[in-house]
């Protein structure tokens, strides 16, 4: 999987399903919107079988798996058909599970150390998590600095609304955006597709424009 191509349009949905019924209407509702990227969290006992349904039936989209807390998580996220995988910290066994088998990873870090020893286990591309939280686009823009010339950039989430969207994807090292805000979880229960379209629509302009 070209990591390139997941992160072309600087946008990542990412999705907390509680239904597996609920993931290909969410996804068709994406690429309706204009987005071809979604993290399924495995935050859920459906992640799996959402994944698996994602990739079978709405196969234009790039479909991950995120929350990532230990090697089985990553075998069950590749099994079930993930094309790369987010961790929200450091883990030497996941980072060990996800090369092992050739899985992207975007593993979760907040402090210099830890961009550190990201990079030495051979990670460029990090998640900054939880963003919001850990001092927003100030804090982002401090961690960056002495790393700007190493090739690490960062996909912060965590917190990110609409209306900060622009100003983390005006960092220079953000190469794209987690964020929640299209999928709430409200929206989905009340299976509001075209909300969640509409949502999706806004911020896929906002990034082009």
């Amino acid at each position: 999987m070209n990591v390139e191509f997941i992160l072309k349009q600087r946008l990542i949905c990412v999705a907390v399903i509680e239904k597996p019924e609920d993931s290909v209407p969410l996804a068709e509702a994406l690429v309706a919107g204009g987005l071809n990227c979604i993290e399924v969290t495995f935050r859920t006992a459906a992640a799996a079988e959402c994944i698996g349904r994602i990739r079978k039936i709405v196969p234009q989209i790039t479909v991950g798996a995120g929350t990532l807390l230990s090697a089985d998580n990553v075998k069950r996220a590749v099994d079930a058909g993930a094309q790369f995988g987010v961790s929200p910290g450091l883990s030497e066994a996941v980072s060990q599970a996800a090369r092992q088998i050739h899985l992207p990873l975007f593993p979760g870090v907040v402090t210099s150390t830890e961009v550190m020893r990201a990079m030495e286990w051979g990670w460029t591309l990090l998640k900054f998590f939880p963003a919001e939280t850990s001092g927003g686009v100030n804090a982002l823009k401090a961690l960056a600095g002495p790393f700007g010339h190493t090739g690490v950039k960062f996909i912060p989430t965590g917190g990110i609304t609409a209306a900060t969207l622009l100003s983390y994807l005006a960092v220079p090292q953000v190469v794209a955006v987690g964020g929640s805000w299209m999928a709430d979880r409200k929206l989905m229960a009340e299976k509001n597709w075209a909300k969640i379209t509409a949502l999706t629509a806004e911020a896929v302009k906002g990034i082009v424009a």
